[in-house]
């Protein structure tokens, strides 16, 4: 069922190919190869690869790695569509692509986002290269009901973990002791990993959007932000919420709560297909004008959640396009004061056919 289901995406993706009049597209985003292969979600780092997909307008299509991941893949893919590079890695693959691909019919096009310029230039010798933006992304914005159901599962353990975080801010704890509290309740629970380093952050690191975890102590009386996320099944959930420690939040902590929950409230309400995904954005900022505060909204709605944390669309000026069913989008209003802390409260939320869901 698996194999099929990535049969049926790199068929999608090679009539997306033949139309743009390429020869072959080759995939070197981690999670770009991983959804049309099933091959190796992360590499290593930034500046080492687990490999390339080579998916061809012709209808075959080729997994490029080296011999440490061989038996991985050979799980997934067959062996003569296999390619295992050893030594001189970069002229082993030109070489490869050289003899499996006709560039000069048309050219071969790359992701122009996940390719290093030392590598085009090296390629570019010999083969006539066509840089490409979005071709899998596009694909990857409309989530499947196996996917959906997998981002479920991931949110639910998200929520789960979130109905523990009450018991551990307690007043002499560090922000580096709960984060370490909730990986550990991730783990646990199921989760692969973190979907990416959780964010506990004490009185005024809360104005911090991404503040790292240190060794500030939540007081008796004090906001304390936590944005956390799990990868589980392979998919990444991600939410925020703030809470106030001890019996007596402040009038200022009460009415920058209740902002942002409303300026949430007020965009999730207009999120149904055919919307311009702007228009979200607009509804939040516009609410905090009203409230004279939109000063202190420094970053954009929201963004789209999958096999990455942060991926496409992106609920900001930056938006383009109209909500359509299966997009799943986080909704993140925040509001952020130096002196005292901030408030982000954060919803994933599932564009369905009549409006959305959240989850």
């Amino acid at each position: 069922m698996m194999q099929a289901r990535l049969r049926a995406r790199r068929t999608r993706l090679r009539q997306k190919i033949q139309d743009a009049g390429l020869a072959g597209l080759l995939v070197s985003h981690a999670a770009n190869r991983y959804y049309l292969s099933g091959f190796e979600l992360h590499d290593p780092q930034c500046n080492e690869s687990s490999g390339l997909l080579l998916v061809t307008a012709t209808g075959e299509d080729y997994l490029l790695t080296d011999p440490r991941y061989k038996d991985a893949a050979l799980r997934l893919w067959p062996e003569e569509n296999l390619f295992i590079y050893t030594g001189g890695a970069r002229e082993a693959i030109r070489e490869f692509l050289q003899n499996t691909v006709d560039t000069g019919a048309a050219p071969l096009g790359f992701e122009s986002k996940a390719m290093c310029m030392d590598d085009y230039t090296f390629h570019a010798q010999v083969l006539q290269l066509e840089p490409t933006d979005g071709l899998v992304e596009d694909m990857r914005l409309i989530k499947d009901p196996v996917e959906i159901e997998a981002m479920r599962r991931s949110c639910g353990l998200n929520h789960a973990v979130f109905s523990k975080v009450p018991e551990l801010l307690v007043p002499g704890t560090t922000e580096s002791e709960i984060a370490w509290e909730l990986e550990k309740l991730f783990r646990e629970h199921g989760a692969s990993e973190l979907a990416f380093d959780a964010i506990v952050a004490v009185g005024p690191n809360g104005a911090l959007p991404h503040a790292i975890p240190g060794q500030d102590r939540v007081l008796e009386n004090c906001p304390v932000l936590v944005d956390m996320g799990a990868r589980l099944d392979g998919y990444c959930s991600d939410q925020t919420r703030t809470f106030w420690v001890g019996d007596t939040p402040t009038a200022e902590f009460q009415r920058t709560l209740e902002q942002v929950q409303e300026a949430q409230a007020l965009a999730i309400e207009i999120i149904k297909p055919g919307v311009p995904m702007i228009e979200a954005y607009e509804t939040a900022r516009n609410y905090f004008k009203e409230q004279g505060v939109a000063e202190h909204f420094t970053h954009g709605l929201g963004h789209g959640v999958g096999l990455e944390t942060h991926e496409a669309p992106s609920l900001s000026t930056r938006s383009k396009g109209e909500f359509q069913p299966g997009m799943v989008v986080t909704v993140e209003p925040g509001l952020y004061y130096p002196e005292w802390g901030g408030v982000r409260w954060e919803y994933m939320v599932l564009v369905t056919d009549d409006g959305c869901e959240v989850l």
